[in-house]
């Protein structure tokens, strides 16, 4: 028995797969929340000091600033399960008295490094 597949259906198919969403590259994140590059590292670099050391707590907070732009924020250790820490990124970009709220998680990977993960 021969299956087919009409015209119609396979266009369907076709369009439902190009319109998949994907994930948004995390410098388009970076600038949608107002912050720079440099204002990324920092806070990159407080969320790797949290994480140094020992497995991180819930509930331990970090705190961030970044002098030559003026941001700011907080990292919150929201859980840890899995070998994966989740945080919690409130953000304020400079020039503006809005705080912005991101999360995101890492993993250990084998080495034993945090790694940014989806």
């Amino acid at each position: 028995m021969k299956a087919r597949i009409s015209p119609t259906l396979a266009a369907v198919v076709i369009l439902g797969a190009a319109t998949v969403v994907q994930a948004k590259p995390i410098s388009r994140i970076i600038s949608e929340m107002g912050l720079t590059p440099a204002d990324f590292e920092v806070v990159s670099e407080t969320a790797d000091a949290m994480l140094a050391g020992s497995t991180p707590r819930v509930g331990e907070e970090g705190t961030w600033v970044n002098d030559a732009t003026g941001s700011k924020g907080t990292i919150l250790v929201r859980d840890v399960r899995d070998n994966c820490v989740h945080l919690q990124h409130f953000i304020q970009p400079e020039g503006t008295d809005q705080t912005r709220e991101v999360r995101t998680r890492r993993c250990r990977d084998a080495g034993g490094n945090w790694i940014l993960t989806p």
